[in-house]
């Protein structure tokens, strides 16, 4: 099987400026997705896509590729990550090279362990799905939040699960934000998607400074 790791890295992080490349630890958080794919034994290629000449210095640095540069439409604030592998996808076939499947694995997911990315490969091959990514249960039953009306002014939005008890509750997940397995053919775009139930501790969103701050945390206690 090909496979081929893209690594998706715009330079116009928003709410924590230049978030791709930050220090996290000693070094820039997307080496760490670039040294977990390379030390994950499943890639052919891993590569990162960018608009931004020093995240692709630094992406050269720790071992990755930087075959060609993000197009501006591809790297605004509107673009999806489904349009990014489309155009990596692109990029690929004009060049007469393809692939069989993709792993789209975000710049600041330092969490990610070679052996999830072993078992969540495995998953693809052996169901018949188009994707596969890591998933987190809810720590509190989604059915009993509430919706602010006013500065204090509080309401269920599912009345009839006012009473019910936690347990009686069906389970709800949410996407880890760490990395997508795709058949190449498909992309994102597919409707069979698997998901791999990880820990609330094998994970961590970063889009503040105290994500930062607890991502690093569950570093130092897993790593």
């Amino acid at each position: 099987m090909r496979n081929l790791c893209i690594i998706p890295a715009r330079g116009g992080s928003k709410r924590i400026p230049r978030k791709n490349i930050k220090d996290f630890l000693g070094k820039p958080i997307i080496a760490y997705s670039i040294e977990t794919a390379l030390n994950s034994g499943l890639f052919d290629e891993v590569m990162v896509s960018t608009d931004d000449n020093e995240i692709a210095e630094i992406a050269l640095k720790y071992g990755a590729k930087v075959p060609f540069i993000r197009s501006e439409e591809s790297a605004d604030d509107f673009a999806t990550l489904s349009d990014v592998v489309e155009e990596v996808k692109a990029e690929w076939i004009n060049s007469n090279k393809k692939f069989e499947n993709i792993c789209l694995l975000l710049p600041t997911a330092p969490l990610v362990s070679k052996e999830l990315l072993q078992n969540t490969y495995t998953l693809l091959n052996n169901s018949e799905v188009d994707s596969v990514r890591p998933i987190v249960q809810f720590s509190y039953p989604i059915q009993r939040a509430f919706k602010m009306h006013s500065k204090s002014k509080v309401s269920f939005f599912n009345p009839k699960y006012a009473t019910a008890r936690s347990q009686d509750l069906t389970p709800a997940y949410h996407d880890a934000g760490m990395f997508y397995w795709m058949k190449w053919n498909v992309g994102l775009k597919g409707e069979s998607k698997y998901g791999y139930e990880i820990s609330e501790m094998e994970c961590q969103d970063i889009d503040t400074d105290n994500d930062w701050k607890l991502a690093e945390l569950k570093y130092k206690l897993s790593f």
